[in-house]
């Protein structure tokens, strides 16, 4: 680990003495375990359960202590059914918790926060204390403002200091006040990266030489790419990932487990995205929303396993709770090729052969809820987009989809733009100068043919008229540039969903080179970058000699974090953006990330297509996506002749051959072993207070939260005013009545939308708020790094420039406003009046008017982003009615006290004809029965009056307890503080 670690071991105190074993290693060394082998001759059944289920059960097995986990939780859990009614609460107690910055830095705030109060109340402040190893990647802090030159590297990460040294001077408090809190510095990688790669070790060992899997949870969504080695995680807010470091475990409803059936093989030409996106696509019809999701069968077996991390990765994207691939023989070729210690490989492997969890399982093996079926030759080349990542689009469609979308109302996914104007282009006179970056170094040549390319080629001779070519970008005049829609004017190879994959980043090396030798050029006005997700990806791509053809091309080494996918891709020049906006027009991002909802790359690049790293290089080139690059060719090489995508495409025998560079193990431990050295010296430079309780200096980065501001030790003696920000449901009144309608939302509202991570707009109220403050706009930095001060994030919530509130009536031309505005109801001077939603909450607030809000289908998409329910809780909302929830985001409501209800099948806020003046009564049953009936009464302004059953989301007995305590975190700070 990045630390050393104080830890207790865990007391052997339950009713399954008897299945404590012991097992040997291949070099004769002996260690003890739970046995799950052991425990089957009581429960047979077991040796048919999914391998992810027998994971889980192990840490209920081994954690068994006669209270937070009992005799009955394993017997449960031991008798699990693949279609049995789920009504079971998983006590799930993990081995560590892993952090990124912009979710762990409002974690370490509320820690800092809970000892605040401990010592206000004459507590010992260490009583606040994470009892599991945790771990902080600071991975998404950098931001691509320098692209296309050498030194792009040292001028971000120079600039990323200088912008976040008070997050992390804070960091630098929390390393020295808290025993088991770890932080990998900047320039390190993307977080799941580095947890794969370092931070996870297969196995774990007590102090009493028991061993145990590595499991985990994490705050980011994405957490799941370590299921690809085995690991049983998943992503979490902020909020429940402070309860499991507390003591607290994991509490979850037993859940299905659909077991997905590979067969077969890729056929040439097919990188690991395009299996990703079609897996994406497979797995979101099936509606695995909440499920785990388990890989088997030889297609399977077939997997690398960075093919098999990169569909981890993706699990929130086709909506599983994992994505999980059992360990076997990949995975111990990978901890090898990756630098762990032959001890360390041989307890791993030892231990999961001893507990028969070794191997993918084959079909009929196991028992699984239901089965999906793929054939690996089935899959095609793919992009996604482009506004969500389960819309695959096949290569040869993207231009015809895009085309196709321009004109379709927003309902439908369109843009609503007239169809005549498609093609029409706007002149700007580009302000960035062409980048020159020398001559490329020579590799030998590769060979083959991809049999897709062989599709291209003899699509050649015959266009389409629908494709005709699109007019040039560059016009007549040096310096000038003519822009217009379905131009790509950012294209990123970024992302921890391939950069994990050196098969997919050698396959962009390989396009680049020949790209550059045919004489394609990217314009270079189109601001590419290159951001891996660990400094390995560097060193492989230098000694391949393909570093710099890609640099050659624009994509100079910008950062070593997540920078396009969170919205950290730095603004396009102005006079790129004044062209997009004054023309209304439709521009595009193509990006090797996971994430493409609206306005989170870019405010004004409304189109952003999700694509494998060579399929960026090559739509750089291509400069839009309204060519078919299956048909049409990327651009003119050398001479004028037409170079099409077949040519330049390297083949799978040219990157195997490569791959033996990017698994070196002792790359890996030299790379890592710089984790504490910090050869930089830029994190060395940042000092912190020091002592065991924060002392709060001023700064609009960090602040104390106002979640304890009426805490009690006793449950319900200090109740806030239910309007006021950080103020506690009453237990004995759950009901919310006379609220007032904040929002009417449709359908996909993610938390991008509620609560943005990327840029701060000056007119919005969090903007408005850092000026007054002091701070100028140059300085604003984003959502995501101020997620430390409440009174911007609170400011930033439901703040998402392309968020609509249907509650507004549309304009003349049928469409609607953008932004987080809503039109104020209750009476008085401001009645009817259209602001900010910020500034009606504020109102409300001062009124004692509770809120609510409505939304349709998957609200809360997207990152396990907790400032999403605190933002909501602080507006005053107190409930929220929407069709269905995503797991993440209906689990942090709940952890912040607001009520998530969910209509039943058939209804919606549109089928009860709400348009936002009404007033609404929540009457949940008096016992919060999870998932019971809940009472939505409605009182319209013409006296009538409307009853609605809807259901509770409050789904575990645990969580009616939270919500009873006015939240997760009261209810944590109380036990440890009675303790």
């Amino acid at each position: 680990m990045a630390v050393s670690r104080k830890l207790s071991p865990k007391p052997a105190r339950h009713a399954f003495a008897n299945t404590l074993k012991s097992f040997k290693t291949a070099s004769g060394k002996e260690g003890q375990f739970y046995s799950l082998p052991a425990l089957a001759k009581q429960f047979p059944q077991i040796q048919r359960l999914p391998v992810s289920i027998r994971i889980v059960l192990e840490s209920v097995l081994r954690n068994c202590d006669g209270r937070k986990v009992t005799a009955e939780h394993v017997q449960q859990l031991a008798h699990w059914a693949p279609n049995a009614a789920r009504t079971d609460e998983i006590p799930f107690v993990v081995s560590r918790v892993v952090l990124q910055d912009f979710t762990g830095v409002p974690l370490l705030a509320d820690l800092a926060a809970m000892r605040s109060v401990a010592v206000k109340l004459g507590k010992n402040p260490k009583k606040i204390e994470p009892l599991v190893p945790v771990d902080l990647v600071v991975d998404h802090s950098i931001m691509v403002d320098h692209y296309g030159k050498k030194n792009s590297l040292d001028l971000n990460m120079k600039l990323e200091f200088q912008r976040n040294r008070e997050r992390y001077e804070f960091m630098k408090w929390g390393m020295q006040a808290f025993d088991t809190f770890g932080v990998v510095p900047p320039g390190f990688g993307i977080v799941h990266q580095v947890n794969l790669e370092y931070l996870a070790r297969g196995v774990h060992k007590r102090k009493d030489n028991v061993y145990y899997p590595d499991t985990l949870v994490g705050t980011d969504s994405h957490t799941t790419m370590i299921n690809g080695i085995g690991v049983v995680g998943w992503g979490v807010g902020g909020i429940e990932a402070e309860a499991a470091m507390l003591g607290q475990p994991v509490y979850f409803l037993t859940p299905d487990v659909v077991g997905f059936e590979m067969t077969g093989q890729l056929r040439e030409g097919v990188t690991a995205t395009d299996l990703v996106l079609t897996v994406t696509e497979l797995l979101r019809q099936h509606k695995v929303v909440g499920k785990f999701v388990e890989f088997f069968g030889e297609g399977t077996c077939t997997l690398a396993l960075p093919d098999r991390a990169t569909i981890g990765n993706m699990a929130p994207e086709y909506g599983a709770t994992m994505g999980f691939f059992p360990v076997d023989e990949k995975t111990i070729d990978y901890f090898k090729g990756t630098g762990r210690t032959k001890a360390e490989i041989e307890a791993f492997e030892a231990y999961f052969k001893a507990q028969g969890l070794f191997g993918v399982p084959l079909a009929g093996e196991v028992d699984y809820s239901q089965v999906v079926k793929l054939d690996l030759g089935s899959v095609t080349p793919s992009l996604a987009g482009p506004k969500r990542p389960q819309d695959r689009i096949e290569l040869g469609k993207v231009c015809s989809q895009f085309a196709d979308l321009f004109s379709k109302p927003n309902a439908q996914n369109g843009f609503n733009r007239p169809a005549e104007l498609l093609h029409t282009r706007h002149h700007v006179r580009a302000s960035d100068a062409p980048v020159d970056v020398g001559a490329p170094a020579e590799v030998p040549a590769p060979s083959g043919a991809p049999r897709f390319i062989v599709e291209m080629e003899q699509n050649k001779p015959t266009l389409a008229a629908a494709h005709a070519e699109v007019p040039a970008q560059q016009a007549s005049r040096t310096g000038d540039v003519t822009v217009g829609n379905g131009d790509v004017l950012i294209a990123a190879i970024t992302s921890c969903t391939n950069t994990s994959n050196p098969s997919v980043l050698l396959a962009a090396g390989l396009l680049a080179k020949k790209a550059v030798e045919a004489g394609l050029k990217v314009k270079p006005h189109i601001k590419t970058s290159l951001a891996p997700g660990s400094r390995i990806v560097t060193e492989y791509l230098t000694q391949t000699g393909l570093l710099p053809y890609l640099e050659k091309l624009g994509f100079a080494l910008a950062g070593y974090g997540c920078t396009t996918c969170i919205g950290n891709a730095g603004d396009l020049t102005p006079e790129l953006n004044e062209a997009i906006t004054s023309n209304d027009l439709v521009c595009a991002a193509v990006l090797s990330g996971n994430r493409n909802f609206e306005a989170r790359i870019h405010p004004n690049l409304k189109a952003n297509f999700l694509a494998s790293p060579p399929l960026v290089v090559a739509y750089a080139i291509a400069g839009t996506v309204l060519k078919d690059l299956m048909t049409e060719p990327v651009g003119k090489g050398k001479g004028g002749k037409d170079i099409y995508l077949g040519d330049i495409w390297p083949s799978s025998d040219e990157v195997h051959a490569l791959l033996k560079f990017a698994m070196n193990g002792k790359a890996f431990r030299e790379n890592y072993a710089k984790v504490a050295t910090d050869p930089g010296k830029l994190w060395e430079k940042i000092k912190g207070v020091s002592g065991t309780a924060y002392t709060w200096p001023a700064s609009t980065y960090i602040a104390e939260p106002p979640f304890f501001a009426q805490f009690a030790l006793e449950k319900g003696a200090a109740n806030a005013d239910p309007s006021s920000a950080g103020g506690q449901n009453d237990a004995k009144l759950p009901s919310v009545i006379g609220a007032r309608i904040m929002a009417l939302f449709g359908d996909s509202i993610t938390t991008d939308h509620i609560s943005p991570a990327g840029s701060i707009k000056e007119s919005s109220p969090a903007g408005q708020w850092l000026r007054q403050h002091g701070v100028q706009k140059a300085d604003f930095n984003s959502y995501g790094a101020r997620r430390g001060n409440h009174d911007v994030m609170v400011r930033g919530t439901f703040a998402n420039v392309r968020i609509k509130n249907l509650m507004i009536p549309p304009t003349a031309d049928g469409s609607r406003e953008e932004g987080g505005v809503t039109v104020f109801q209750n009476e008085g001077a401001l009645q009817g009046e259209k602001m900010f939603i910020f500034d009606a909450a504020m109102q409300y607030m001062a009124q004692k008017t509770p809120t609510v809000i409505f939304a349709g289908e998957e609200y809360g998409t997207g990152s396990s982003r907790d400032w999403a329910a605190k933002g909501t809780q602080l507006l005053g909302i107190k409930a929220v009615v929407a069709r269905s929830f995503e797991r993440i985001h209906r689990s942090n409501l709940v952890g912040m006290g607001v009520l998530p209800l969910q209509f039943k099948a058939g209804e919606s806020w549109e089928t009860l004809g709400l348009t936002g003046n009404e007033l609404i009564d929540v009457v949940p049953g008096p016992a919060l029965t999870p998932q019971s009936d809940a009472q939505l009464v409605i009182r319209r302004a013409d006296g009538s009056r409307q009853e609605v059953t809807v259901t509770l989301r409050i789904d575990t007995p645990i969580e009616v307890d939270y919500y009873q305590a006015g939240g997760i975190l009261p209810f944590v700070l109380r036990q440890l503080l009675q303790g």
